[in-house]
């Protein structure tokens, strides 16, 4: 549907014959310096008929000054509306890209897959259904950076952890968990949402965290961050030997900020405890409908400009 963002604009319509009917007519000057053209002065009196060119042109000059009337009110079109849901959540992502994530012990479609690229895959659909939450995304190996600020655009949080890679926090053999969840807690400490989540996924030891992981749980806790820990890796003997995981860590963490523990082996228990987490923590609060607009009052604008400019012509013409 169409819509005025400024609707009393159109009050201006009768203006012109409101300021005819008031004002005395001009009489003019025979010494007269400057001349005011007059709609009448298009007149042929040669040419006679029901509609002489001079009435011609007051109906273009009425026409024009509708069509600019109509654009000064801002006309929209109205699309249909869009159903957002509004959670009063922030949560953030902290992905472990330490150089054990290289590990190929997940399945995917019969195709072998690196720790990180499994976690990218199903994080991804997560991410996708957080409608209505501000989604971050904090990356740590040795160290740990922001990646993505919180944000309602889910797409580009899905895109930047696409777009991870092992070594993007330079050289990444270390795991630094107790950095990554300081800095959530630094990030999200300020912000006035109702619930902060974080949720971290890693399959190692912490091996250089400046903040003892289990301090940075406290200080999440006394801020109301509330920690999900994900542990990623198979049970198969090889790859537990060369990349051990301190489980007992991961679920001290989530105990203490009242989160809960899980253990990933495969992308179908990733997924599972991905879709657990959505009954845990509900996406939407309430809904709200945002309608998008068009913008048209450039439309009439230019007819107006349009009749305006051949009035012009037919005057410096005649």
């Amino acid at each position: 549907m169409i819509d005025f963002e400024w609707p009393w604009m159109l009050l201006c319509m009768p203006l012109p014959f409101i300021m005819r009917w008031l004002l005395p007519p001009v009489q003019p000057a025979e010494q007269a310096a400057l001349k005011i053209p007059f709609l009448a002065d298009f007149a042929d009196e040669s040419l006679s008929g029901p509609m002489q060119p001079a009435k011609w042109h007051l109906l273009w000059a009425v026409i024009a000054w509708l069509l600019l009337v109509i654009a000064s009110a801002r006309p929209q079109w109205l699309g249909e509306p869009i159903e957002q849901g509004i959670s009063g959540r922030d949560l953030m992502l902290a992905v472990d890209v330490s150089g054990s994530m290289l590990a190929d012990d997940f399945i995917v479609n019969q195709n072998r897959l690196d720790r990180l690229t499994a976690t990218k895959w199903v994080v991804g659909e997560f991410v996708n259904r957080r409608v209505g939450d501000r989604v971050g995304l904090i990356l740590f190996g040795t160290h740990a950076f922001l990646q993505t600020p919180l944000t309602f655009d889910r797409n580009t949080v899905k895109t930047l952890l696409d777009e991870s890679f092992i070594g993007i926090t330079e050289d990444d053999p270390n795991t630094s968990i107790g950095d990554a969840i300081g800095l959530a807690v630094k990030k999200l400490s300020n912000e006035h949402a109702d619930s902060r989540v974080l949720i971290l996924l890693t399959d190692g030891v912490d091996t250089s965290s400046q903040i003892p992981p289990l301090k940075a749980a406290e200080l999440a806790a006394a801020n109301q961050l509330k920690i999900y820990t994900v542990g990623i890796g198979s049970n198969h003997p090889y790859y537990r030997s060369q990349f051990p995981m301190d489980e007992k860590l991961l679920a001290d963490i989530a105990e203490v900020t009242g989160g809960q523990y899980f253990r990933a082996r495969n992308t179908e228990e990733l997924d599972t405890i991905y879709k657990i987490l959505d009954q845990l923590e509900p996406v939407e609060k309430d809904k709200q409908y945002f309608r998008p607009r068009t913008e048209l009052f450039h439309w009439p604008l230019a007819m107006a400009l349009f009749l305006a400019a051949g009035l012009l012509a037919l005057r410096l013409l005649r």
